[in-house]
C-alpha cells in the first residue's frame, strides 16, 4: 500500500490552521478594497465626511491579513501529542 495519500498530524495541523485562512482572506480583500480606495470619485469621498475610507480600511485589512499570515509563519501549530501512558493512567 502506498504511503502517498497520507498525512500526518503536523501537516494537517499546519494545512487547517485557522490563521492561515483568516490572513489570507483579509490579504485578498485588502489588496481589493485598497484598490478601488485609489480610484474613489469625489462624491464618494463627500460622502465619507473627507476621508478616503476603502483606502484606509483596505489598508488596515491588508495590515491585519499580513500580521496574521506572519503569525502563522513565525510560530507554526504543532500537532496535538499522543496521550502516553502516565496519562492515560491518571484521567
Amino acid at each position: 500500500m502506498s504511503d502517498e495519500g497520507k498525512v500526518d498530524s503536523a501537516t494537517a495541523a499546519r494545512l487547517f490552521d485557522v490563521r492561515r485562512v483568516i490572513g489570507g482572506l483579509f490579504t485578498v480583500y485588502g489588496v481589493i478594497v485598497t484598490i478601488v480606495g485609489f480610484f474613489d470619485s469625489q462624491a464618494e469621498i463627500d460622502k465619507a465626511a473627507g476621508v478616503r475610507i476603502n483606502l484606509w480600511i483596505g489598508l488596515g485589512m491588508l495590515v491585519l491579513g499580513l500580521f496574521f499570515l506572519g503569525w502563522q509563519w513565525l510560530r507554526p501549530a504543532e500537532a496535538p501529542s499522543e496521550p502516553t501512558l502516565a496519562d492515560r493512567n491518571t484521567e
